[in-house]
């Protein structure tokens, strides 16, 4: 069975002229598929001033860091930050002041498992230090109990040349070590370039291949040879306004390509929608013929993007297709249902709550494997990957890139060709237990399914079995694996002749507890019931602990050494989130959106949201600390309002001011707009947000990041954060603006006041209540009911699911006792036009 392994490199850059030496080295272990990849990186500052060093590390989607160290003497500052994703890459970064002829040392390791797309698996490093590099290594080995059927190392540059195919070895080891003189041929910046090895392995048991280890087994189940199964496809379309220009060029494009791949067998029908849904051909998928082809191609080029977005109404639309009145057409001819939906947006008319939504959507679309596209990043994501769980599919993110039409195509290549459906692969329960996901609905040609779990003791023979259904019939197969010793083992020997670390020969135990997080968060995403969702976030958080994985239910934690000791930060074991509560891991304090506030409360274990309808130009007190001397100010613009909400006026911040007086020869004063970052106080300096800078100013640190974001430090435990929030392709309703986030408010004082100030040490508690009462309608938006008290007032609230933006992640769902419009002015203690004030 094989395992590739997907790795991006890290990225070491330092502030400032004249760069200081860098030495990197990547290392990279595959066993069967699982990948340990360890990231190294050395810099030495050489100049007479203290610099900042930056180590960045392009990190998978899909892996999780299971060690990060830091070493340097007298190490002066740290911060450690994970970042929005981008092209399937998630960034680790850490930032560290350097001190003049120091040297720091970084090392970061992550693990994951590849899916095999296409018949290969795919490992991905990208080379981008941002300057050539003394000595940059980078060592790929790679270990297969089958034979590797072929492997291939592309050049670094786009062009995608064929390496030579190789066969009957098991074990390879690949090496790239560039000079600087090469580096410079290819930019005098540094690489800026992905080195890619595709390989495959030899897999001719049509049960696949199944691996224990140390009372934890591994099945990899790939069959190649079988006949491919008609499908009944239906492509959905979003020709919303938001979807003008490059996006539906490149739609277009890519379908052109899709139709003209489709086999003669398969039945198919293209759905577009906005606020309206149009369906090619009405009632029903037609065969593909050469005619049906190309009249569908000549109808996508007639397709015009405008208006709003119907989600709910598109995927009815599809249901009502692939699930007709009449199935037996479908059913005697064996045609997999499939549903590929595209969007760019959310749904903003019609149904445009996401659990009406899912609720019709799997109500209607019946057995049909519905596979979501979520096209850029305005798109909505967090529905599309709900939409895919509760209907037998996945979702993927297509980022607008100029190989947009690509990504689309490609993924379209992945699930063109069914092979297997409703497959269940069984373990005998006296045998196995503790097994991930093992009932799949399709199995595509190219990939490959993988389930593991535990081996009882005292096992020596393990019953595997496997039941699907393919072009004809139902197919059954049994087999016995023998379980053999470690030692004896053979993949565990050509493991030995890898040079692999101690502890990977054991790789089977950290895949299952990989596996087994990835399904439980995947679980947790799907539940509704709180109490589920505690459980399922605990098992996760619980193995995730054992194992020292990074996950999004734990969190990074860097020790600082004592004085006394040499200067080596280390990850101490992940630490436990508290889930939707105060400290880390947990959303800020925040105003973000139009204008919508999130507060978090130490005494209050979810947050609390209500939203100030503003006036455009108006200018919000947002926070006022007299005893600290900080001010922070607001500027509202006005927006387009919503369909069927043409009375309620929209707005967002586009400025900001952030005054502190520190006591010094003057104020501080910092002013955010749109696209830079001002600050005066001892001179003036201009921080675009479109490039990395910082500034300190009397102890008041600025950081503009790569990331859109800007960090502001006003001395010991005050820190804030603005994001800016920007759209390739906005739509009518988005604007660019600007979000405030209070990420450390532990040093404001007790006098703190304005609209997100005065929660700092506000003493507030919600009491749940049961509701006998509730309707079935209201309990799809409501999950929860209870009482808000704040000094002597009090006010129900309701607990709900909400679209949040933090500092992680640009978008997600979270929970907020949500205060009820009319009562927000009680709560705030003061009318709206008390926090307006002159000037930002």
């Amino acid at each position: 069975v094989l395992q590739s392994c997907g790795l991006c490199l890290t990225r070491s850059v330092s502030a400032g002229a004249g760069p200081p030496r860098v030495n990197r080295r990547t290392t990279e272990i595959v066993v069967s598929r699982y990948a340990v990849t360890t990231v190294q990186s050395s810099v030495w500052n050489q100049l007479p001033i203290t610099k900042e060093a930056a180590f960045e590390v392009d990190l998978p989607s899909s892996a999780f860091i299971s060690n990060f160290t830091m070493k340097m003497h007298n190490l002066i500052t740290r911060r450690v930050s994970n970042h929005s994703p981008s092209k399937n890459i998630e960034k680790f970064r850490v930032a560290v002041s350097v001190p003049p002829g120091a040297r720091m040392f970084f090392s970061l390791s992550y693990e994951e498992l590849l899916p095999r797309r296409l018949g290969r698996y795919e490992l991905s490093l990208g080379l981008r230090p941002g300057q050539p590099v003394q000595n940059l290594t980078l060592d790929v080995s790679i270990t297969e109990r089958t034979s590797i059927s072929f492997i291939k190392v592309l050049p670094l540059k786009t062009s995608r040349l064929s390496g030579s195919k190789i066969t009957e070895y098991k074990f390879y080891i690949i090496r790239y070590s560039p000079t600087l003189q090469q580096q410079n041929g290819v930019s005098s910046k540094g690489l800026n370039v992905d080195f890619i090895v595709h390989y495959d392995v030899d897999l001719r048991d049509l049960m696949g291949e199944v691996q224990v280890y140390d009372g934890y087994f591994v099945h990899y189940f790939a069959p190649r040879g079988l006949p491919v199964v008609p499908k009944d496809v239906i492509f959905v379309i979003d020709v919303s306004g938001s979807m003008i220009g490059t996006k539906i060029k490149q739609t277009k494009q890519a379908m052109g390509t899709i139709l003209a791949d489709l086999r003669e067998g398969d039945h198919f029908n293209i759905i577009t929608f906005s606020d309206k849904v149009h369906t090619w051909k009405k009632g029903r998928t037609v065969r593909a013929t050469r005619q049906n082809v190309r009249d569908a191609k000549d109808f996508v080029k007639r397709i015009i993007a405008e208006g709003w977005t119907n989600i709910n109404a598109a995927l009815l639309s599809a249901a009502q297709l692939v699930n007709p009145q009449s199935t037996s057409d479908r059913l005697s001819s064996r045609r997999v249902p499939l549903v590929i939906f595209l969007t760019d947006g959310e749904a903003t008319i019609g149904v445009t709550a996401g659990d009406a939504i899912l609720s019709n959507a799997k109500k209607a679309l019946g057995s049909a494997s519905l596979f979501g596209l979520a096209f850029g990043d305005d798109a909505d994501y967090l529905l599309l990957k709900r939409l895919a769980l509760d209907n037998r599919g996945v979702a993927r993110m297509v980022y607008e890139d100029a190989d947009a039409a690509l990504q689309l195509k490609g993924f379209y290549d992945e699930v063109a060709s069914p092979l297997l459906s409703d497959v269940q692969l069984t373990y005998l329960d006296d045998q196995a237990f503790d097994i991930t996901r093992s009932l799949f609905p399709n199995y595509f040609q190219g990939s490959e399914l993988v389930v593991a779990g535990k081996v009882k003791p005292g096992v020596k023979d393990l019953k595997v079995s496997m039941s699907a259904t393919d072009l004809k019939k139902r197919v059954n197969l049994e087999n016995d694996v023998l379980i053999l010793n470690a030692e004896g083992n053979e993949s565990a020997d050509s493991l030995k002749c890898s040079g692999g670390s101690e502890g990977i020969s054991s790789f089977v135990h950290r895949l299952w507890a990989y596996f087994t997080i990835k399904e439980l968060l995947l679980a947790k995403l799907n539940a509704t019931d709180p109490a589920t969702q505690r459980l399922l976030a605990d098992k996760a958080t619980n193995l995730s602990l054992k194992y020292n994985f990074v996950t999004p239910v734990t969190s990074l934690v860097v020790i600082q050494p004592d004085e006394d000791e040499a200067g080596c930060w280390w990850l101490s074991g992940t630490e436990a989130v508290v889930l939707q509560a105060g400290g880390q891991g947990s959303n800020p304090t925040c105003v973000d959106g139009d204008p919508h506030f999130v507060v978090q409360l130490p005494k209050l274990h979810q947050n609390l949201c209500f939203t100030v309808d503003g006036s455009a130009d108006d200018v919000l007190r947002l926070l006022e600390d007299p005893e600290r001397g900080i001010i922070v100010d607001g500027h509202l613009m006005g927006a387009p309002s919503k369909h069927g909400a043409e009375d309620r006026a929209r707005t967002y911040f586009d400025r900001l001011t952030v005054s502190s007086a520190t006591g010094g020869s003057g104020d501080i004063m910092i002013t955010l707009s749109l696209d830079a970052v001002v600050v005066e106080g001892e001179g003036r300096d201009i921080l675009p947000i479109s490039q990395q800078g910082s500034v300190t100013r009397q102890g008041v640190t600025v950081t503009v990041d790569n990331h859109r974001s800007c960090w502001i430090e006003l001395g010991r435990d005050v820190r804030f954060l603005v994001l800016f929030h920007q759209y390739k392709h906005p739509s009518y309703l988005q604007m660019a603006h600007l979000g405030f986030y209070i990420t450390n408010g532990r040093g404001l004082s007790a006098s703190t006041q304005g609209l997100l100030g005065q929660f700092q040490h506000a003493d507030i508690s919600v009491t749940a209540v049961t509701d006998h009462q509730d309707g079935a309608a209201h309990k799809a938006a409501t999950l929860a009911r209870g009482i808000l008290r704040w000094g002597s007032e009090h006010t129900a609230v309701t607990l709900q699911d909400k679209s949040l933006k933090d500092s992680v992640r640009k978008r997600h769902t979270g929970r907020c006792w949500v205060v009820p419009k009319g009562e927000v002015e009680r709560l705030l203690g003061h009318p709206y036009e008390s926090y307006v004030v002159d000037h930002v």
